[in-house]
């Protein structure tokens, strides 16, 4: 077995990730996924729980679970967190080659419910937030550094090898040694394979040190936190009121600090209303 890559794990962009289980964030545009695509993505979800919670307490715990914590100073109902209606003005993924409205994306997440933990609200002393509603949500994460050098070293142990190398056409594959080969370049694709399909989704993940007694995980204001034993990450998914279209068709790679201060400033505005502790 070989895997012939570019880059390797610290530098590819899942580590780059907010490493959460959220198998159908953004899988598929519901136009345009096949009609028997929700059960197909159903039994690699059920197959993808199964097989990471195998992963479960191992040394470094690279599958872990945290307690989510969706915070919020007004009622919390499904009416907030309801897709936008489409605009017929703006066009949509079919005429414009790009979506647009949170509308378009498809959402599955109903079909595992048997098997998902369900959220609970918390309401008077079981809310330990300065926020007047909260909710419960037990949370998959990764924690990239335990997680990466397990599959490694699974890897190496079964007698694979890696190999760096960069492809850059389909014709580049006829070269290698291997009669059978696995082809998943992600997101170079788009260009690999002119597959315009492929729609860039761009996040700012900024990291702080590791709070060990700390292990949970918040969203406010569009802004999660995830408290991982490699560091504590901090993202802003929604602050500008965009919904799943927020990084949608942006390719930019590089770090944004403006965007990083602006989700650690809401993080650290909800945590300065903590009533300090005598004692």
């Amino acid at each position: 077995m070989t895997i012939y890559t570019r880059d390797l794990l610290p530098h590819t962009r899942s580590v780059r990730a907010n490493g959460s289980w959220t198998p159908d964030s953004r899988i598929a545009l519901s136009a345009q996924a096949s009609p028997n695509f929700a059960r197909t993505w159903e039994q690699m979800a059920r197959y993808s729980l199964q097989t990471y919670r195998d992963y479960l307490g191992l040394p470094g715990n690279p599958i872990d679970f945290r307690d989510n914590f969706t915070l919020s100073d007004t009622p919390l109902d499904a009416a907030d967190h309801a897709p936008a209606p489409t605009d017929a003005g703006k066009g949509t993924f079919a005429t414009t080659g790009a979506p647009q409205s949170s509308a378009e994306f498809a959402s599955y997440a109903g079909l595992i419910a048997d098997v998902t933990p369900a959220p609970e609200l918390l309401a008077g002393a079981d809310n330990p937030f300065p926020v007047a509603y909260a909710r419960r949500t037990p949370l998959m994460i990764y924690n990239f550094g335990a997680y990466s050098h397990l599959l490694l070293s699974e890897f190496h142990q079964a007698g694979g090898r890696i190999v760096i190398r960069e492809f850059h056409s389909p014709a580049d594959l006829a070269d290698l040694p291997e009669r059978v080969v696995i082809n998943c370049p992600g997101y170079a694709a788009r260009e690999w394979w002119n597959d315009k399909s492929l729609i860039p989704v761009r996040g700012q993940t900024s990291w702080l040190p590791p709070q060990p007694d700390a292990p949970y995980a918040l969203e406010y204001k569009g802004v999660a936190m995830i408290s991982k034993s490699d560091g504590v990450m901090i993202q802003g998914y929604d602050m500008y009121g965009l919904g799943d279209m927020d990084g949608v068709g942006n390719s930019f790679e590089h770090a944004d600090r403006a965007e990083a201060e602006k989700a650690v400033t809401i993080i650290g505005d909800l945590f300065t209303r903590f009533q300090p502790r005598n004692g």
